[in-house]
């Protein structure tokens, strides 16, 4: 199982990024998918996921800002994130389990090897 995260880079505060995740040796539209980030000095926290159906789940700093999306035809997952802060600095992971998303970072199977976002004031 491979999951691939790109689309991470510097921007300006205020600025946007899209994050994209490949998926491969999953059959990636039965999968819950989904983002963690982990700022320097911080633990991995939930950012979003979407359920197999297209369920979204976000957390309260990316909700209005952040949006995901998955294209199972493609095996791709995607996370655009809008009006960026300097606090949303932090490496990004694509993450995928069996049954429904959680916050937990243990609850899910596979882990990208993230993306780094680096947002500049």
């Amino acid at each position: 199982v491979q999951l691939q995260a790109s689309g991470g880079g510097l921007v300006l505060a205020g600025g946007s990024l899209r994050l994209s995740c490949a998926a491969s040796g999953i059959t990636f539209s039965t999968y819950t998918v989904g983002w963690f980030r982990q700022a320097p000095g911080k633990q991995r926290e939930l950012v979003t996921f979407t359920n197999r159906g297209g369920g979204v789940h976000y957390v309260d700093f990316a909700r209005g800002r952040f949006t995901i999306s998955r294209d199972d035809d493609k095996s791709t997952l995607y996370l655009q994130m809008n009006s960026l802060k300097p606090e949303d600095t932090a490496v990004y992971y694509c993450v995928a389990k069996m049954g429904w998303g959680t916050s937990r970072v243990d609850d899910y199977e596979y882990w990208g090897q993230g993306t780094l976002v680096t947002v500049s004031s």
